[in-house]
């Protein structure tokens, strides 16, 4: 593809990015590459590249382009925004012209208030003291006070850094070979990676690349997989024999890493409310090779669980949150987040909390997880929870994980953030049942 017809390609994704506002925009882009196989993986690449450069500096953008006050939101269309992305990363003005040349497969030519609008960002750079901090760290107005409240003179580094993109990790699947041998077989199919330095499983590769398509995810030798998720996994310890429920499995990606740890050996319970997703682990489990995991479809007026209070050894939670630790992945998602999504998130995952508690046979282990930054869905939801149920407790230091990393072993909870950590931001509580009497 020419440089032109990639640029048309990027418009044309964040066009359908937003007219589908409540799908997350990582389900389009897949939808949208399906329906155009013709696309290679390197212009597939770069047209994500701008297409994503655009969502993580989405507030940026508009302030400049909404600079004269004349010129509305519904005047600032994807091709504006992709132009002026493309004037920040430092592409002459002449040269983003040239590209909207109208020709085949080329986005048709800027218009006079178009150029007017483009011209005023000369000389000038994406960030500005001008901007407020919500705009200049790209978060709504809203969540400044609960950003502050969390991490304090802290928040202005760990929101920047929440702006970058992500590495690729991959946790190598110990069933099927161990780290080093994954590592080797990455480097025989043309892929640099480093071991993690948090996760013992955990591989890195910067930037995107295709890993699908290599013959050792292919054969489920490797997983992708953030190195803070797997952390959770970590946090849980499961060991060979236990009986274990993933509460919130959803697509099983740490329930696969629980099998693992297991050795396949015991039994895993994969709940969810949606049925797609519980299907799509199908294929997930069956390439790992892992054989120990049922899988169940939560439903209203479910006796599942009322039938099953007091059964297993481990029950891990992971909640749906604000996803708040995933921006680097999903942009898109700072642009839907309100804030009574996340009233009625706390709401939500009080209420499954209290469920899961009951699952836990005495003695055993329940373990609360977030992919958010916010105390009001990870520390304050705990400290609400052990109000609540008396017989709960956090997990001792001598009862903690043997697999998590001596950065994380002495806390019964612990925050990963990009900044902190490297990793995407995620909160992981472990706590234990009081034993029988």
């Amino acid at each position: 593809m020419t440089p032109a017809a990639r640029l048309s390609g990027a418009i044309d994704l964040l066009c359908a990015i937003q007219n589908a506002p409540h799908r997350p925009a990582d389900a389009v882009a897949n939808n949208f590459f399906r329906e155009r196989r013709y696309i290679g993986g390197g212009d597939r690449r770069a047209i994500s590249t701008l297409a994503w450069d655009v969502l993580r500096a989405w507030r940026r953008l508009h302030w400049h382009l909404r600079a004269d006050l004349r010129y509305r939101d519904e005047d600032i269309s994807p091709r504006l925004l992709c132009a002026a992305m493309l004037h920040f990363v430092g592409q002459p003005l002449s040269s983003i012209q040239a590209l909207f040349n109208g020709e085949r497969y080329a986005p048709a030519p800027l218009s006079d208030r178009e150029m007017v609008m483009l011209e005023a960002l000369e000389g000038q750079e994406i960030s500005s003291e001008k901007q407020s901090l919500p705009v200049r760290l790209e978060y709504p107005d809203w969540l400044h006070p609960y950003l502050e409240e969390d991490f304090g003179d802290r928040l202005e580094e760990e929101m920047r850094a929440l702006m970058g993109a992500p590495s690729l990790d991959l946790r190598v699947n110990l069933l099927k070979a161990t780290r080093e041998e994954a590592l080797r077989r990455l480097k025989r199919e043309g892929f640099h990676g480093e071991p993690t330095t948090l996760s013992p499983w955990g591989i890195r590769l910067e930037g995107r690349q295709p890993v699908t398509a290599a013959a050792l995810f292919r054969e489920g030798i490797v997983e992708i997989q953030d190195e803070g998720s797997q952390l959770i996994a970590a946090a849980v310890g499961a060991k060979p024999g236990q009986r274990l429920l993933d509460y919130c499995a959803g697509a099983a990606g740490k329930t696969l890493a629980l099998a693992m740890t297991m050795e396949n050996k015991g039994q895993i319970v994969a709940c969810d409310v949606s049925r797609v997703r519980l299907d799509g682990a199908t294929k997930r489990l069956r390439r790992a090779g892992v054989h120990n995991v049922t899988r169940h479809l939560l439903s209203e007026g479910d006796k599942w669980a009322k039938r099953r209070e007091g059964q297993f050894d481990t029950v891990l939670v992971d909640a749906p949150c604000s996803g708040t630790g995933t921006w680097r992945r999903n942009p898109d998602a700072r642009l839907r987040l309100t804030e009574e999504d996340i009233k009625e998130l706390c709401v939500k995952q009080a209420a499954i909390l209290d469920i899961a508690a009951r699952l836990v046979r005495p003695g055993g282990k329940l373990v609360y997880a977030t992919c958010s930054l916010l105390g009001v869905e990870n520390q304050k939801q705990i400290a609400s929870f052990l109000k609540r149920q008396e017989k709960y407790s956090l997990l001792p230091a001598e009862k903690r994980s043997a697999l998590l990393p001596e950065a994380l072993s002495n806390e019964a909870l612990f925050s990963l953030t990009p900044h902190g950590f490297g990793t995407d931001g995620f909160f992981v509580a472990t706590m234990e049942k009081a034993a029988a009497v």
